[in-house]
């Protein structure tokens, strides 16, 4: 079985934190894509 796991945009990402999704209506400010290492659609 599968959990879910919520963190935030601005914590580091780990080896551990798998598919990641950003769900939100708004970009978060002061954060790049390339450093937040989400999946996008």
């Amino acid at each position: 079985m599968y959990g879910i796991k919520i963190k935030r945009v601005y914590a580091d990402s780990s080896d551990d934190d798998g598919y990641r999704i950003l769900v939100d209506r708004l970009w978060p400010r002061g954060i790049s894509k390339e450093k937040t290492c989400l999946n996008t659609f």
